[in-house]
């Protein structure tokens, strides 16, 4: 299995997953969705009574919505994760009841009118607390009134999206057969043939009067070429079953290109564990 990177920005990527089958292409697949570790708030303590606010006034610590759906959307936020900081729970020092090496404390206090965006969280520790904010600054989570407030300590750990979705790193993950072209030279040069540049620019294009490849992984597998002159064999889109074209974009909790190598790394691990126990057998 070979990993060809077409492209790669902070929070999306593209990769082409060569000389290999589908049922692994399905497994890495599956590893970016839900195999890789993430931090995320799992915890919420609201305070309850009065607020003092920066004006001096007293605020009621009370919201518009459930406490339930304020948790939700809590949880939802994406947390910095970095893996050589933090570790689960269950496999820290403290065993579970929580330290800086397996928890990230954040706090909202705030008083209304307006609005409370994930950038009102505040994250509570040292000198490195700056690099824990919340990666998107502007995720509305409660609106709030002039006579009202809300006072939070949330609490995040790590754990994976085999657990809930909270802790999922990628999403929009998918991936399509590798395109093969072909292009009769006896046809190339038809009326009929050079049309299909126009359904498909991306992909082919018109170069010396003739129909050439332009690029086989813009192309869809839409077949619109083939049905545009489906009177003659002048052009035959297949494809190829041992070569995938991946995309997937992370919510910036990591990098797109760290949420590959975590995946990969993970897949390996599983493999080489499984060959074990079948020698064992």
């Amino acid at each position: 299995m070979e990993i060809e990177i077409i492209e790669m920005a902070e929070r999306k990527a593209k990769f082409l997953l060569k000389n290999t089958s589908p049922a692994m292409a399905n497994a890495l697949r599956r590893t970016l969705l839900s195999d890789i570790p993430k931090m995320a708030i799992d915890k919420v303590e609201f305070l309850t009574g009065k607020i003092e606010g920066d004006d001096g006034k007293e605020y009621e610590s009370i919201t518009p919505l459930f406490e339930e759906i304020i948790a939700h959307r809590l949880g939802m936020l994406p947390v910095p994760t970095d893996l050589d900081l933090f570790v689960p729970q269950d496999q820290c020092a403290c065993g579970g009841e929580g330290c800086p090496s397996c928890t990230i404390m954040y706090s909202i206090r705030k008083t209304g009118p307006g609005t409370v965006y994930s950038s009102d969280l505040q994250p509570l520790g040292g000198p490195n607390s700056d690099k824990l904010r919340i990666v998107d600054e502007f995720i509305p989570i409660v609106e709030l009134t002039p006579e009202q407030g809300i006072y939070v300590y949330a609490t995040a750990i790590m754990g994976t999206a085999k657990k809930h979705v909270k802790w999922q790193v990628c999403n929009g993950v998918g991936y399509s057969y590798m395109p093969v072209i072909e292009i009769d030279p006896k046809h190339a040069s038809d009326e009929e043939v050079l049309a299909c540049a126009e359904i498909c620019p991306n992909g082919l294009q018109v170069k010396g009067g003739k129909l050439v490849v332009k690029s086989a992984l813009e192309c869809g597998l839409c077949t619109g070429c083939i049905e545009k002159i489906s009177s003659i064999e002048g052009i035959n889109v297949t494809w190829d079953d041992s070569n995938f074209i991946f995309k997937y974009e992370t919510d910036g909790s990591m990098t797109a290109q760290k949420a590959l190598d975590i995946a990969v790394e993970t897949l390996s691990k599983e493999a080489k564990g499984f060959a074990s126990e079948l020698e064992a057998l």
